[in-house]
């Protein structure tokens, strides 16, 4: 018989007070894909100097005016992770039809087409979107001996936590999923 390894997509990670990678250091990552080949996620926590009015003038996609524009230009672009930094990816909610999206689940899903941008310049669509710049990438194994070294907590992720709150407000809140106060966090873990 054997154990069907468990998936972490739709899952947080958050990084534990030990962590030594800067590229980690205090992240909330959201797992959008996990399997046997490895894992993939966007650091949900940490915004550039960039605003996504900016990033749109960037690749040449004027935003809409009025409803469209206000209710993007000021939004933070995030540092999803040290694979691919030049290239965008949008979480967003729904999950939509675009070209090249990874479903998460039903309800969110990660794209890195030009469409989806487009869609949001003109029709303000998908409602609920962060954009990052790269992403976190785990080759087969690495996220399971990383959590064996006591490098992550896990807990199944609420999406209002990323569409809904502050980028400084979402690793207390997926703290408080556990139970657990992030200032009362030893970086010190110990096996069971």
């Amino acid at each position: 018989m054997s154990i069907e390894p468990i998936s972490l997509a739709n899952h947080f990670l958050i990084a534990m007070p030990a962590m030594t990678d800067p590229n980690f250091s205090r992240t909330l990552t959201y797992v959008c894909e996990h399997n046997a080949s490895g894992a993939l996620g966007i650091i949900v926590n940490r915004p550039l100097d960039i605003s996504l009015g900016t990033l749109f003038e960037r690749v040449n996609i004027p935003l809409a005016p009025g409803a469209t524009e206000a209710k993007y230009r000021d939004l933070p672009v995030y540092f999803g992770g040290p694979v691919q930094p030049e290239r965008g990816f949008v979480l967003h909610r729904p999950a939509g039809d675009w070209q090249s999206t990874l479903k998460v689940t039903g309800e969110v899903g990660l794209t890195s087409s030009r469409d989806i941008l487009q869609a949001m310049s003109a029709d303000g669509e998908p409602s609920e979107v962060l954009m990052s710049l790269g992403y976190s990438g785990w080759a087969a194994g690495q996220i399971e001996w990383e959590l064996s070294q006591n490098a992550w907590l896990t807990v199944a992720a609420d999406p209002a936590i990323i569409f809904t709150l502050p980028a400084e407000e979402r690793l207390p809140a997926a703290m408080q999923l556990l139970g657990i106060d992030f200032a009362n966090l030893s970086d010190v873990a110990g096996h069971a």
